[in-house]
């Protein structure tokens, strides 16, 4: 038996969960799902986006499947996302790209996987203003870069590559600019790259592989990179296999994991049934893989596969024109799970 910290979100989050809850128990892995809240729904039930009764189940489960979330506008509230990886430590943000056959997007054969630094960089959140006179004339933001986080993460990817029998790790960069942050990244980089006879390494300054990834992304196959680049590499790299709705992701650290789906709410359409769960069932194949239980993994990700191939269950954002809502494509996953 898992004992899962579950949270399902904010704005489509509570109906995306509920089918991938069901996709996940139609493989027959017991689970006990831990209900918490976080986001806008914690705030108009507790008044705090992120309630220490929330942390307190990561905590004690070390494993979170986790919805969407909304963070309220104004009253001084953090990114609830971040505050959630850097509380955990979740320094490695992992999130595959690989092609669906059955979508309209161009490009058939991607297939590669974005490992992004999660805790420094800018996104360490350490800005500031420069005020004169009560007047903002300036604002700065510090990226902090440390050899360990980049250690971390670089082995982090190069370890992953090798399990999955991957063969090629490319690192983007910025070094030719950032000559300090970026700089210390790339070295780093390659000096554990040594350690990796067996994979093949490369670099990318971070506007070429934009335009590479875009050109020819099937050759890419383990892409390694700090925290905004990541951000953006990722996202570009969903839209390569046709949205945000078919790309999961994971926030991995030593002691926790937490598994979503890396779409917003998308509050213009909560509660109308259309939303398309695909990210958050395939969430919870990777959070499934990580607890070993790969056949139950790969249950889930070919049916996902073959319902996308198929085309008759699928939502409107993968097929436009179709009727078919959030429960119609979770049945048709659920009954090739069950086979």
């Amino acid at each position: 038996m898992h004992r899962i910290t579950l949270i399902p979100g904010d704005g489509i989050g509570p109906a995306i969960v509920e089918a991938a809850v069901q996709v996940i128990d139609a493989t027959g892995v017991s689970i006990d799902w831990d209900r918490q809240l976080a986001g806008m729904a914690a705030v108009e039930q507790l008044g705090n986006p992120l309630p220490e009764e929330t942390l307190a189940s990561i905590r004690a489960n070390r494993l979170c499947l986790k919805g969407p979330l909304t963070t309220p506008v104004g009253g001084g509230y953090r990114s609830v996302n971040v505050t959630l990886r850097q509380a955990f430590n979740l320094y490695a943000n992992v999130r595959p790209a690989v092609s669906f056959e059955g979508t309209d997007t161009i490009f058939r054969d991607v297939n590669l996987m974005t490992v992004r630094e999660n805790t420094e960089g800018l996104y360490a959140g350490i800005e500031h203003f420069i005020q004169v006179d009560g007047e903002k004339i300036a604002a700065e933001s510090v990226a902090v870069v440390t050899r360990k986080g980049c250690e971390r993460i670089i082995r982090y990817a190069f370890d992953y590559a090798r399990k999955a029998q991957r063969k090629r790790v490319t690192l983007v960069h910025k070094a030719n600019i950032l000559k300090c942050t970026s700089g210390l990244f790339l070295e780093i980089g390659r000096e554990i790259a040594k350690e990796y006879p067996d994979i093949a390494f490369d670099d990318r300054i971070v506007d070429a592989c934009c335009m590479q990834l875009v050109m020819k992304p099937e050759s890419f196959d383990v892409i390694v990179t700090t925290n905004l680049f990541g951000d953006i590499l990722s996202d570009l790299a969903a839209g390569l296999i046709g949205g945000l709705g078919l790309t999961a992701g994971a926030n991995i650290g030593t002691d926790a994991a937490i598994f979503e789906a890396v779409h917003g709410s998308a509050p213009d359409i909560a509660d109308k049934g259309i939303a398309n769960p695909t990210a958050m069932i395939l969430a919870g194949a990777m959070m499934l893989e990580h607890l070993g239980e790969l056949a139950a993994a790969r249950r889930i990700e070919q049916a996902v596969r073959d319902v996308i191939r198929e085309g008759k269950s699928v939502t409107p954002d993968i097929k436009p024109g179709s009727t078919c809502g959030t429960r119609d494509i979770a049945a048709a996953i659920i009954d090739k799970v069950r086979g």
